[in-house]
């Protein structure tokens, strides 16, 4: 099969376009013939080498965890899906090695579920680790209706997924961006709020007597903000920095795959209730700029990697 891999860490020069053989799978495992593959922070991060001690690679390394295609072939015990089947997944394993950016990966099933019906397969891989990640920290968090929620990087991947899905839970929702996309903040239903110099004086002014959950998909700065913005008893809940955990008494989550919440963020996607921006989409063989225009930390929406042609 065709594969992106790299043999050493460093930048998005290391990968290049390579013939593999076909993974194997084991007895809960499926066989998914990839036809568009999500691409995150985590896989440049994992590939320059900055997570090594928290995450094993085996090399040389396929990168990617999100995807979205057909069942090839099924396990030996694996009812959940058939043949056929068209499926999402966050395809996280304990080491990186197999992953996405191939014309084939084996996917445990305990990290698919069915693609929703309402996406095609581009806008569905740049779902699973970005969605699941907002819906879990949403949930830890407890937001819940009549409650004020500070997001931060509201426009970004995780953070527009966050504000749809707490939008949905009747909070009332303020999120910071740049000013080129508080445009769009309002269309996912929130209010906008320029991050940067100020932010506390700015974001008091829409909501002045704090708020009841901040959800931090920044750390560093914004999350210094954070004890002059919650109110008391408030909650808070990071992606990137353990000082809302050991510090403020709050979460610090690092995603889990998980086919049920896949399945929950399907039917919320089918319902209308999120939807999905995709940034730009790359072929295969430019999956190192599609890796790059991640790095700039300053897409809005996902960036997505075409693998195959998308079934008629």
């Amino acid at each position: 099969m065709r594969a992106i891999a790299y043999e050493e860490f460093g930048s998005a020069d290391v990968l290049s376009l390579r013939e593999l053989p076909d993974p194997h799978i084991g007895p809960d495992t499926v066989l998914v013939k990839v036809v568009a593959a999500g691409v995150n922070p985590v896989d440049f991060k994992i590939r320059e080498g900055y997570l090594q001690g928290l995450i094993d690679v085996d090399l040389p390394a396929v990168p990617g965890w999100d995807v979205a295609g057909i069942v090839e072939k099924v396990g030996l015990d694996t009812p959940e899906v058939e043949v056929g089947d068209e499926v999402y997944a966050y395809a996280r394993k304990d080491v990186v090695s197999g992953g996405t950016l191939a014309e084939y990966v084996a996917v445990p099933v305990r990290t698919l579920a069915k693609k929703p019906a309402s996406l095609g397969f581009e806008a569905a891989a740049g779902v699973p680790l970005a969605g699941l990640t907002a819906l879990q920290t949403v949930r830890r968090a407890g937001v819940s209706a009549g409650q004020t929620v500070l997001v931060h990087a509201a426009a970004g991947g995780v953070g527009s997924f966050a504000v749809q899905l707490a939008v949905h839970a009747g909070a009332r929702v303020i999120g910071t961006a740049s000013e080129r996309n508080h445009d769009y903040v309002r269309s996912l239903g929130a209010e906008p709020v320029a991050y940067g110099d100020g932010l506390v004086d700015r974001a008091r002014g829409l909501a002045p007597d704090g708020f009841d959950v901040i959800l931090d998909y920044v750390g560093g700065e914004a999350l210094d903000t954070a004890p002059a913005l919650l109110k008391d008893g408030g909650s808070v809940a990071s992606i990137t920095d353990a000082r809302a955990r050991d510090e403020l008494g709050g979460q610090y989550v690092w995603v889990r795959p998980d086919s049920d919440d896949l399945a929950e963020l399907a039917r919320l996607i089918d319902q209308g209730v999120i939807s999905v921006e995709v940034a730009e989409v790359f072929d295969l063989e430019h999956a190192a700029d599609a890796h790059r225009a991640v790095e700039t930390g300053h897409t809005r929406g996902k960036v997505v990697v075409r693998v195959a042609q998308t079934p008629a």
